[in-house]
């Protein structure tokens, strides 16, 4: 047990799957539940989904929070939205919100990311924070006690315009399938505390936060 009082096991590593799979709801949502029980001591889950609607490709994340949010969770809050995202402009607002709303909340960070062209359509669960921006060469604060991405298209070149000409098709097809697993998983993990359904927006005049990962 470190000294915030959370006790951390060794996670697992990388888990990575493609949205088309069959089974790829049970596999995703089970892995999940797996990282979920590594952890101990958070007061609250708060999944944070990054991204904006002004770009297909970086749509995913705020897909995935618009799916969570109508299926009315009482287990976690979401941040990030259709109407309401979170991207590069108020990441660190929104950032700072988190800990004077929650003591110790179990952040689960969401992005779209590029990679090889074999890789498109896979997603990836990892332990650790994310550094949104990293593909687009943007310098932004990172995010997480473990992070899900989704690689959406090709990375190397160009990537602005390769994100605004992502098929929406495939996003879409991402988003359901992660926005799926995570509730099935934290549903039957529950939490520590029996919430009621939250749902927040970054425009919020609350003060929410994350912090860093337990050292």
């Amino acid at each position: 047990m470190n000294n915030d009082g959370m006790v951390q096991l060794f996670p697992p590593g990388p888990f990575r799957i493609d949205h088309s799979e069959d089974g790829a709801i049970d596999s995703l949502s089970k892995n999940i539940q797996q990282r979920l029980k590594f952890y101990r001591g958070y007061s609250d889950i708060v999944v944070f989904c990054i991204g904006t609607d002004r770009s297909t490709g970086d749509s995913l994340g705020p897909l995935i929070g618009t799916k969570l949010e109508s299926l009315y969770p009482r287990h976690f809050t979401v941040f990030g939205t259709l109407d309401d995202p979170v991207h590069a402009v108020n990441l660190s607002e929104t950032i700072d919100r988190v800990h004077s709303m929650f003591d110790k909340p179990l952040v689960i960070a969401i992005d779209a990311c590029l990679g090889q062209l074999s890789s498109v359509g896979k997603i990836t669960v990892s332990h650790g924070p994310i550094k949104p921006g990293a593909g687009v060469k943007k310098n932004l604060p990172e995010v997480g006690i473990f992070h899900i991405t989704g690689i959406v298209n090709i990375g190397g070149f160009m990537e602005y315009f390769v994100l605004q000409n992502t098929r929406l098709s495939v996003v879409m097809k991402m988003a359901d399938t992660i926005a799926q697993s995570l509730n099935k998983a934290i549903k039957l993990t529950g939490s520590l505390r029996e919430n009621s359904y939250r749902y927040v927006t970054p425009s919020m005049t609350l003060n929410p936060v994350f912090g860093t990962i337990p050292e």
